[in-house]
Order: structure tokens, then sequence, then C-alpha cells
């Protein structure tokens, strides 16, 4: 069994293998060095002259097409912090997507990420979580930005938030307009009520969740109001209806999806792994 220095290889989310040619296990890893790694058995090894899976989803700055950029996760790649806790940033339209558990980690990603809070436009909470509003101290090191939440959520959160002199609230109902090309499901569900952000792009849309309290297959439903659905990233907490997922182009199972593991095996093609760090081009 060949060992990993903790140097020699980066993991690149969402790319897997087959299987271990060592122990037939599916559970694998592939890293942008070339290599694969068996979880199961440890085994480490290079296929030569295989035929590699394009890694559509990642791309450096400046490609065609939108970046999203998880500030925030359960999951970190090297150089960067975890947390529990979601946060997602639209970088072409300046929108950050809830602020994970805690305000340090969620900046220090940012620092590394070189984005700087100055240069967000807009704050979408999905839900009044901890996990999803600890970092909202983040609003101390903004300029003039708008807050959207559900308008269910407390009084005591909305009377801080509109405590800020830099913050415009918008409280949300029905599913909406944020901006050109960035839409709200509104507040979805019962018992938890939650939105979700729809992104409009040429090749569909693509839904970003909190933790799907309301369900994921309603807020796809909701979505699908808006137009053809590309993909979904984000929390997908008790999800259990993985065919619903069929058929779409990008599925990234982040934060508290129960099913993270079956989803990127059931859609190996179209699934990738979330973690603070990733650049996800849609």
């Amino acid at each position: 069994m060949t060992k990993v220095g903790k140097n020699v290889l980066r993991y690149k989310p969402g790319d897997l293998y087959t299987e271990c040619p060592k122990c037939g296990s599916g559970e694998i890893d592939r890293y942008v060095t070339g290599l694969s790694a068996c979880k199961s058995c440890g085994n480490v090894w290079r296929v030569k002259n295989e035929k590699r899976r394009p890694a559509l989803r990642f791309t450096t700055s400046g490609a065609n097409g939108m970046e999203l950029k998880i500030l925030y996760d359960n999951e970190a790649m090297e150089g960067f912090r975890r947390g529990f806790g979601f946060s997602c940033f639209v970088e072409e339209k300046k929108i950050l997507f809830d602020t994970g558990g805690d305000v340090g980690t969620l900046l220090f990603n940012m620092r590394k990420f070189m984005i700087n809070p100055r240069d967000i436009d807009k704050i979408v909470l999905s839900h009044e979580h901890g996990d999803h509003t600890g970092g909202i101290q983040i609003l101390d090191r903004c300029g003039e930005v708008e807050v959207f939440v559900p308008r269910s959520f407390s009084s005591r959160f909305k009377r801080e938030l509109a405590s800020h002199p830099n913050v415009n609230l918008k409280e949300v109902g029905g599913a909406g307009e944020i901006c050109e090309g960035v839409f709200t499901t509104g507040e979805l569900g019962h018992f938890i009520k939650e939105q979700s952000l729809i992104v409009k792009m040429g090749n569909g849309l693509t839904v970003i969740t909190g933790c799907s309290h309301s369900g994921l297959e309603n807020i796809l439903t909701v979505a699908s109001r808006f137009g053809d659905i590309y993909g979904v990233l984000g929390g997908f907490h008790g999800f259990s209806k993985l065919e619903a997922l069929k058929g779409m182009r990008l599925i990234v199972p982040c934060h508290c999806t129960v099913r993270k593991r079956e989803i990127l095996n059931l859609y190996p093609e179209s699934s990738v792994k979330c973690s603070a760090g990733c650049k996800i081009k849609i």
C-alpha cells in the first residue's frame, strides 16, 4: 500500500472512480495529481493513459460563465477552514447567500478567496438558524447592503439587522426577483420557513438552498416556474427522493445533506463534492 504524504495530493471534489483495483470498493477519491485513493483499504494508484473525466464545474477566475464560491461548509479544502453551517458567494452578482455558523471562519475563507466584504451588495438569509446566520456580524465590515430575509424571521432578529445604518432590510414573502437574473423562491414550509436562491443562466436555472427544511422536491417545483433547472447546490437535509435529481447537470450536496455519499455515487457524472474553498462554475 502506498502511503500518501500530507502535501503530496490535493483532492479534486466530485471526481470519482468506479472501483479500487485492489479491494473492489467504490469509495474512491481522485486527486489533481492524477492519482486515485481507495477510502476503504488505502490503496493509491495511477492509471496510465486513462481517459480522464472532464472537470467541467471547476474553473479559474475569468472563464466564461458565473462562479459560485463556497465560503462555509462542514468540510473544507486544504488551506480553508470548516465549520458546521453553509455560505455561498455568487461572485458576479455580489450576493452572499447565508453567513455560516461564525464570522471568524467566514472571514478567514473570504480572505483566502480575496473577497472584500465591502464588495458585497446583497445578503440573502435562507432561514433563522445559527448555522446560517451565525456570521451576520459580517455586516460590520460591509458597505451599503441589502439584506433579504423571510418575513417570518423573528422581530428581534429583524430589529437587529435594521439597527445597522448600512442595511436596507427586505422582507420576503412570495417568490420574486432580487436582481437581474437572480430570484428567491419566497419563504416555503410550515414549521421552519425558508427561502432558496435561483440563479438564471443561459444553460438554465441553478438553485441554491440553505437546509431544504421545506423539502428539496418542493423547492425545485417552485423554482421550475422560472424555467428549466440546470442544477442544485446546498444543504438537502433529509431529502430521500433521489430520483428527482435525475437529468440534472449539476448536483452539489453540501452541509446537512444526510445522503451525500449516496448522491455522489448515484450521479457520478453530474455530482460534485462540496467543501469550503470550492469554486463551482454554472
